[in-house]
């Protein structure tokens, strides 16, 4: 009978749990500038009190209304961590305070997503935290490279030129993303195009061809027979076709998120595609060097190294093959 009690108030405590809610609030700073932006939080008291910290005195905080389709909060992408990160290697450079070097490069920010996440670093910063622990509490943006070369910059006594090759890094890391997929994009676009021509014809085009095949009165060839049943077909299951793309696609981004067998399946047959296979190749084998010349620049240790170099090369396969040298060393 207690555990059954227990097991209730826990679950009513549970539940009253406040979910997180996202507040967009308008204060002034410790310069008297006014600013504004978003921050997640479960009350106006809670987020008034993180305000406080960064040092804003907040003048209106309200609920943000969400719509239908949910809130369209613009999302951080790589490359605005690869600006951000050489904004701040500038200002170190220049031998402004790092406080206040996040404050300028959040106020310079046109991404009110990417201020509010500079804003909290720099309230985990005014509470005593390094940096590298206060970026190490958002490893959606930075990961274990990131944090591991800033913490040994902090170390060594030499942040702001850590963080000038960090910011090197970053930015040919995302350059050669970007030859990448204007690489890739044509010939994708070519094999859209022809899915899509290939259907037209199929339901519209071959269907007036088939009275006058049919008025022949002879056995038509096996393949042009073969072209009239699938158009025949698509005619009237054209949805199950669609629903059968649908389904598949849903269950090819379950399988490479659940699945590292069929990661590392998915892997190797790109590898080995005539074109994208090659190029693909190329970028990992330039992304594992430029991560191993970082760190050893650094002076991380071999085996640390190589650890944040296999997370870096962005393949299983070479993920596998590097994780096999670590152990091996």
């Amino acid at each position: 009978m207690a555990t059954a009690t227990q097991a209730q108030t826990k679950t009513a405590k549970k539940s009253s749990i406040p979910k997180q809610q996202t507040f967009s609030w308008e204060g002034v700073d410790k310069k008297g500038n006014k600013v504004k932006g978003e921050l997640p939080g479960q009350n106006v008291t809670l987020i008034k009190a993180e305000l406080r910290k960064q040092g804003i005195v907040a003048n209106k905080v309200k609920k943000k209304a969400t719509s239908l389709l949910g809130p369209k909060k613009k999302k951080i992408t790589p490359m605005d961590v690869a600006v951000f990160t050489r904004q701040l290697a500038t200002m170190m450079k220049a031998g402004v305070p790092l406080v206040q070097s996040f404050e300028i490069v959040a106020d310079g920010h046109d991404n009110p997503s990417m201020r509010d996440l500079l804003l909290r670093i720099k309230g985990d910063i005014e509470g005593g935290n390094n940096l590298a622990s206060s970026l190490a509490a958002h490893p959606a943006y930075f990961d274990d490279l990131f944090v591991s070369l800033v913490d040994s910059g902090e170390q060594s006594g030499a942040l702001e030129t850590m963080l000038d090759r960090i910011a090197i890094y970053k930015e040919k890391t995302e350059a050669l993303k970007a030859k990448i997929k204007k690489a890739i994009k044509y010939p994708i676009a070519v094999v859209v195009v022809a899915c899509i021509v290939t259907a037209i014809l199929l339901i519209k085009v071959v269907p007036t061809f088939q009275d006058l095949f049919a008025g022949f009165g002879a056995e038509l060839p096996a393949f042009t027979q073969m072209v009239i049943d699938l158009s025949e077909w698509m005619q009237e299951w054209w949805f199950i076709f669609l629903l059968g793309i649908i389904a598949f696609g849903v269950a090819f981004a379950e399988a490479k998120k659940r699945s590292p067998a069929f990661c590392d399946a998915l892997d190797r047959i790109i590898l080995k595609m005539p074109v994208a296979g090659d190029i693909i190749y190329k970028a990992t084998i330039a992304r594992y060097a430029r991560t191993l010349a970082t760190t050893f620049s650094a002076g991380v240790p071999l085996v640390e190294a190589l650890e944040s170099v296999a997370g870096a090369t962005g393949n299983v396969v070479y993920r596998n093959a590097v994780n096999k040298i670590r152990d091996d060393v």
